[in-house]
């Protein structure tokens, strides 16, 4: 299968270089200069994900990002400037599924890419009809990819919603960030592990706001996470 990839950027340099790359490892590549076009071919072209430059002309990267949300589950790779760590925490928040910084490595941009790939498109057999169940009435349904705690739903990224699967999957084990990295974004540790953080904090947030009970991440010491 031939995945399609919708490539958003204003620099000529990078998208000839992103373009240049995908194709030859196959992928089908449409490019959008601005958040316009993108909102225009991410309707026609329907791709299978979408890399997004955050400064971008017309509308820009967070906004588009918001759009998309509204009426799209398309995994989205945001590419961010190095000082523009607020825009890619409020880019997660919107259900960005993760995000490289420029100057950024092709390879390493395109392992991400087959991790969120395989990640979305090809889930695991014995990862469907099971039912995972945590403190303060927590809920999992990995099935139909929902979560309650108690009779109220909590609305998850994908990201978020993989998170606190692997971690209920591991019930009372300390999942390292670089582990997680490797289970829940779908890539090896490649050196910066602040992007896991940045995941549990905000779904820790939404736990609590359904339920301070449900709020059951635990964070251990110079190692990583775990649900006790």
């Amino acid at each position: 299968m031939t995945h399609r990839i919708l490539v958003v950027d204003d620099e000529p340099a990078v998208t000839d270089l992103l373009a240049y790359n995908l194709r030859k490892a196959l992928y089908d590549v449409s490019i959008a200069a601005d958040g316009r076009e993108a909102l225009r071919l991410a309707g026609e072209f329907q791709p299978d994900l979408i890399l997004l430059d955050l400064m971008i002309p017309e509308v820009d990267g967070l906004d588009v990002c918001r759009a998309l949300r509204k009426t799209s589950d398309v995994p989205i790779i945001m590419i961010t400037a190095r000082g523009e760590e607020t825009d890619r925490v409020v880019g997660l928040e919107l259900g960005a599924d993760d995000y490289v910084t420029k100057p950024f490595s092709v390879r390493e941009l395109m392992a991400r890419i087959k991790a969120v790939l395989r990640r979305v498109h090809d889930k695991p057999e014995d990862e469907t009809s099971s039912l995972l169940r945590g403190p303060g009435g927590l809920r999992l349904d990995v099935e139909r990819r929902t979560v309650h705690v108690g009779d109220t739903a909590i609305d998850l990224t994908r990201l978020e919603f993989d998170l606190i699967q692997r971690l209920l999957s591991n019930h009372g084990r300390v999942l390292t960030r670089e582990r997680l990295l490797e289970q829940a974004w779908g890539y090896e540790y490649v050196g910066d592990t602040r992007a896991v953080d940045s995941a549990v904090k905000r779904l820790r947030a939404k736990l609590r706001a359904a339920s301070p009970d449900a709020d059951c991440i635990e964070s251990v010491r110079g190692l990583g996470y775990r649900i006790p």
